[in-house]
């Protein structure tokens, strides 16, 4: 490791430990709005300037963040799909770090500020970002609109390129929080990728400055998340606006911010996206990331296969009367709560799929259960048809788990998908007789004899005997 490498690293750390005092605290959650970020862009002042560049289709202001008066112009923009919101968070740390003075960071910011032009677009994708949904309010995905430009966000991100001219964009993006890196097993928390800018993958000096800056983010972010950095497939996709940007002679450094065990709100992620992105600035300013070799890059294993949220090991079903030994893997994916959206809370639900069955030994999970010696079988319905869900209330839920009952018939359904309790309540439909089919809900026991060891519902699961539990908001009702 070279001495400036070893300085890289050591401010890197220095940026990580940190992050707390710059960390914009009115960010609590992923879900924020449009008018939650306006005050924050508004309130912010030198060395920050504010000028709106642009409207969405539903007319909400897109904001563009100046700082610095260097030549080497940097253009970073968030959320131009507006359910991926992390890179946001940071951005908004960013402009906290860089407006600080007299906290040991001064000559690494004068460096920045002096040596770059920062033009930050914070949520991009607005009327995206109100949905919590990848499309914009055209349903079009404007990282598909780089050609036609149907999206007026997406003219406007070709706009500020063609204008801006910068020797470096910054395309940050949310990825699936289930790719592995490699064949490790290992979830993938932070993916780049340098995009191609033809079908051939040639190589030019704006597509390898991208790598290089790559190879120097992924070498600060291994000191916190080792084994857990990978990188995307560069197959040309003529239509994204990454490629294109490389195409049109500024380096495009995608980031990915993908999951990381426990931090369901990216906060966590949100932190390596401060360090990693104030790193790229500062070799940029510096231009030290010149030393960096593209083979380094190359070495970055790619995204795996989808890992499941949670894989079931050797559970035993009975078929025409015969065992059969299965893995199980069930993915759990979140639905906005559009009720409770509306009073301000950035509530969501989770509605668990059961996604293969069979020999999955090859796959992971981010969750794992032996069920070895354990048979799977359906979970029991209460005899009784309750009014409402408000009769649960008297009953005794506990102890009708340990006997494995955990559907209850109801009258009158007052919710519209997860009910308050870990029960799966059934207003018109009925439980299916095999309760192991692809698409379906995962409710279900699983037994030791007549014992009743784990009992599922909507994909999450409790335990009579060792009295353990990863139950979330796992309801459900059909």
């Amino acid at each position: 490791m070279t001495q400036l490498t070893s300085q890289a690293q050591d401010v890197a750390r220095q940026l990580y430990d940190a992050h707390e005092t710059y960390k914009e605290k009115s960010l609590t959650h992923r879900r924020f709005k449009h008018k939650d970020i306006v005050p924050l862009i508004e309130a912010l002042d030198r060395p920050l300037s504010v000028s709106q560049v642009g409207e969405s289709l539903e007319k909400r202001a897109i904001y563009q963040v100046k700082a610095g008066t260097g030549a080497n112009k940097v253009l970073l923009w968030s959320q131009m799909h507006g359910d991926e919101a992390t890179a946001t968070m940071a951005m908004f740390d960013i402009f906290n770090f860089l407006k600080a003075k007299n906290d040991g960071f001064d000559r690494l910011r004068e460096a920045i500020l002096a040596s770059t032009t920062l033009h930050f677009v914070p949520m991009l994708n607005p009327d995206g970002a109100e949905r919590f949904q990848r499309r914009t309010a055209t349903d079009i995905d404007m990282n598909r609109d780089a050609l036609r430009l149907q999206t007026p966000e997406g003219a406007l991100l070709k706009n500020l390129q063609q204008t801006l001219k910068p020797l470096v964009g910054f395309n940050l993006h949310d990825q699936n929080p289930r790719y592995s890196v490699g064949k490790t097993g290992k979830q993938a928390v932070v993916s780049f990728l340098a995009t191609a800018y033809d079908e051939d993958r040639n190589l030019n000096d704006v597509r390898q400055r991208s790598m290089q800056l790559i190879v120097s983010m992924n070498r600060v972010l291994q000191q916190f998340i080792p084994g857990q950095v990978a990188r995307y497939d560069d197959e040309f996709e003529p239509r994204a606006f990454g490629d294109n940007i490389q195409k049109w002679g500024t380096t495009l450094v995608l980031i990915e911010s993908g999951g990381y065990k426990g931090d369901t709100e990216k906060m966590a992620i949100r932190q390596l996206n401060f360090v990693a992105i104030l790193t790229a600035l500062s070799a940029i300013a510096d231009g030290t990331y010149k030393q960096e070799s593209v083979t380094d890059y190359q070495s970055i294993p790619e995204n795996g296969r989808p890992l499941f949220d949670l894989l079931i090991r050797n559970a035993t079903v009975l078929r025409e009367g015969q065992p059969i030994i299965v893995d199980v893997g069930i993915n759990q994916y979140e639905v906005n709560d559009d009720i409770a959206q509306s009073v301000g809370a950035p509530l969501f639900q989770y509605k668990s799929v059961i996604e293969d069955i069979g020999d999955l030994s090859t796959f992971y999970g981010l969750e794992e259960l032996d069920a070895t010696g354990l048979t799977l079988t359906p979970v029991r319905v209460h005899a009784d048809t309750l009014g409402s869900e408000a009769d649960l209330s008297k009953i005794d839920l506990d102890s009708l788990r340990k006997q494995g009952v955990a559907a209850f018939r109801i009258k009158q359904q007052e919710s519209d998908l997860f009910p308050s309790q870990p029960v799966h309540l059934l207003y018109q439909g009925e439980l299916p007789a095999q309760p192991l089919k692809i698409g379906q809900i995962p409710t279900f026991l699983l037994i030791k004899g007549q014992s009743v060891e784990y009992e599922f519902v909507n994909g999450f699961w409790g335990s009579s005997s060792t009295n353990s539990t990863h139950r979330s908001n796992n309801g459900i009702i059909e």
